[in-house]
């Protein structure tokens, strides 16, 4: 876990009119040397100041693409800052507003950890014919050791090209942090639930007999998003007895059961896509973030749209970016001193480069 610093005065102190202000200086004396890049589940005054808003695929090609801006100031979440510094042409400099701002998700997959279970994989299959595939959802570190493995990164809007492609590749496939993308983009490949072996982390073997593993081809780290798991299929059925012209949309991230129960199946930018371009009186329930579902029906007011889960909250760790933040760090670079500098060194980096190159030349 990584912590940030209290805000030095007079951030905190300054309500939201003075800190948009600030923020628009900031910007219009930065001009084109600064981008800001959001993503989708940032809180909306945040993103009505950015200049890019996307999924993780979305904004990581754009930071790939990335040659005109000296900074890159990204609101999202660590893992996201890192992989738009290990993926910047030049010489940018990539700035996380809060360093607070990490993954819960991504915290459930530590390298380490992953690199010990994939000896044992390959202590009892007898080869190592297995293709490690990680979510971007991931710390550089096991980018990295997906990269040294010859393996891919994958998004919510790539995963089946890339898992297919992957299980094409070699024997078996070990899929991390998410178990439930994993399992729901295997299963729509037409794999069976009963297929896919759960890794436990920190049990031997993952919680495995060895024939089992000898006989499988799928292997799903035991992680998960905190607030796609938020969703049911009990929520499901109770809107539709409620209403049953309302159409269920959910991200890949939640559970199986929820996936199976719905109308349409996607990433962020899918979700945003698909309600935006449906017919006027449509109604829409969605399985995903808070701040996105209230920006998507906002942005379609001749539509329902409501949360899955009435009672559904924020993701915590993305909502730390706050305009406080953000006027901050933009005041610090325009100062000279640029604050919270996201960089992946040597070797990491490169291995890490070369995970997310695969990726970007399947997508």
């Amino acid at each position: 876990m990584i912590y940030q610093q209290p805000l030095p005065s007079p951030y905190p102190t300054l309500d939201d009119a003075q800190l948009t202000s600030r923020i628009v200086a900031a910007k219009a004396k930065l001009g084109d040397s600064v981008v800001i890049l959001t993503h989708h589940y940032q809180r909306p005054e945040i993103v009505a100041l950015g200049d890019m808003r996307g999924d993780s695929l979305k904004l990581a090609q754009f930071a790939a693409a990335q040659e005109k801006s000296k900074y890159i100031v990204y609101c999202g979440v660590h893992f996201m800052a890192e992989s738009a510094d290990i993926l910047k042409r030049g010489q940018q400099v990539v700035v996380l507003p809060d360093l607070g701002a990490g993954c819960d998700m991504a915290d459930m997959a530590d390298a380490d950890d992953v690199e010990l279970a994939w000896d044992e994989l390959v202590s009892v299959l007898g080869h190592e014919s297995i293709m490690p595939v990680t979510y971007i959802n991931s710390t550089a570190a096991l980018k990295a050791f997906v990269g040294k493995k010859g393996g891919v990164v994958c998004t919510s809007s790539n995963a089946e090209n890339i898992v297919r492609w992957s299980l094409e590749q070699r024997k078996a496939i070990f899929f991390f942090p998410d178990q439930h993308l994993g399992r729901n983009t295997c299963k729509r490949l037409g794999y069976t639930p009963e297929s896919m072996l759960l890794w436990k982390p920190g049990v031997p073997l993952g919680g495995q007999a060895p024939e089992r593993i000898r006989d499988s081809r799928i292997f799903l780290w035991e992680g998960h998003c905190p607030v796609h798991a938020m969703f049911t299929l009990k929520q499901i059925r109770a809107l539709r007895a409620q209403d049953s012209e309302i159409k269920i949309i959910t991200h890949p991230e939640c559970p199986m059961e929820v996936v199976d129960e719905s109308d349409a199946v996607g990433s962020t930018e899918f979700i945003v896509k698909t309600i935006a371009e449906s017919p006027a009186g449509s109604k829409w329930a969605v399985g995903t973030e808070m701040n996105l579902v209230n920006r998507i029906a906002k942005e379609n007011p001749n539509k329902t749209v409501v949360s899955l889960n009435r009672f559904m909250c924020l993701c915590g760790t993305m909502n730390r970016i706050d305009l406080a933040h953000l006027a901050w760090a933009l005041e610090s670079i325009v100062s000279g001193h640029p604050k919270n500098v996201i960089t992946v060194g040597e070797p990491e980096r490169s291995l890490a480069r070369a995970s997310l190159d695969r990726m970007l030349i399947m997508s």
